[in-house]
């Protein structure tokens, strides 16, 4: 079994702290086999942080996290960016055609753009895998929804920090079981359901000093883009 971090953000997320370096870093403190950077709308940094990644110990799998029309959706495997705004189905078709799996994150949180609160439940099934597991929630109720709903429809479950501070990294795993480190028998593995998960909340002081340096950065992003 591989222990993998699925769902991590860095510096180039608008609402991310810290460089790859610094996740990359701690994922190997926290003994992990594999991290996924996958920041909103953008993969650059994604994209070095798997070529680093070997640098550490792991196996950095490239990826970003897309925001359709829908909510978002981790694209895994991927190395071109998908542009955000297309129509959840076309978003999945975009992964796809690049070789990449689509994983659903917190399915049933509406404020975080979760995607049920836009498309139908047979919709979702044409991902490869849904997020039950993310550490970022005050209540473990929508984590229960989201498991409850992959297990009903047989969907491969994974599970994800979302860290966007790098003390977060590893707050919640996918156990894949494969004993190949490669980012091919990571993401086949994942695909065809032969994961477990585990983790653990997200102290809520820290999602409240991540929540509230996501705004601020958000913030002076947006200022910054009206200034040019």
């Amino acid at each position: 079994m591989l222990s993998v971090e699925l769902h991590a953000h860095s510096s180039l997320s608008y609402d991310g702290r810290d460089p790859i370096e610094d996740l990359l870093e701690q994922a190997r403190r926290a003994g992990l086999d594999a991290l996924a950077v996958t920041d909103h709308d953008e993969i650059d940094a994604s994209l070095r942080a798997a070529e680093m990644a070997e640098e550490y110990g792991l196996v950095g799998i490239p990826g970003m996290e897309v925001t359709s029309e829908a909510g978002h959706v981790l694209g895994l495997g991927i190395h071109e960016l998908i542009p955000e705004g297309l129509s959840f189905q076309e978003t999945l078709d975009r992964i796809h055609d690049q070789g990449g799996i689509a994983v659903v994150p917190h399915p049933f949180q509406e404020s975080r753009h979760g995607v049920l609160a836009e498309i139908s439940k047979a919709e979702l099934t044409a991902a490869d895998a849904i997020e039950v597991y993310n550490s970022r929630l005050f209540t473990g109720r929508a984590n229960r929804q989201a498991e409850r709903f992959a297990r009903r429809h047989d969907m491969p479950m994974t599970a994800g920090s979302d860290a966007h501070i790098s003390e977060m990294v590893g707050q919640a795993i996918t156990n894949v079981d494969t004993d190949e480190r490669t980012v091919d028998a990571v993401l086949s593995a994942v695909a065809a359901g032969r994961t477990t998960v585990e983790g653990q909340r997200t102290p809520w002081h820290i999602s409240v000093q991540q929540f509230a340096g996501s705004v601020k950065r958000r913030v002076t992003s947006q200022v910054l883009g009206l200034l040019r």
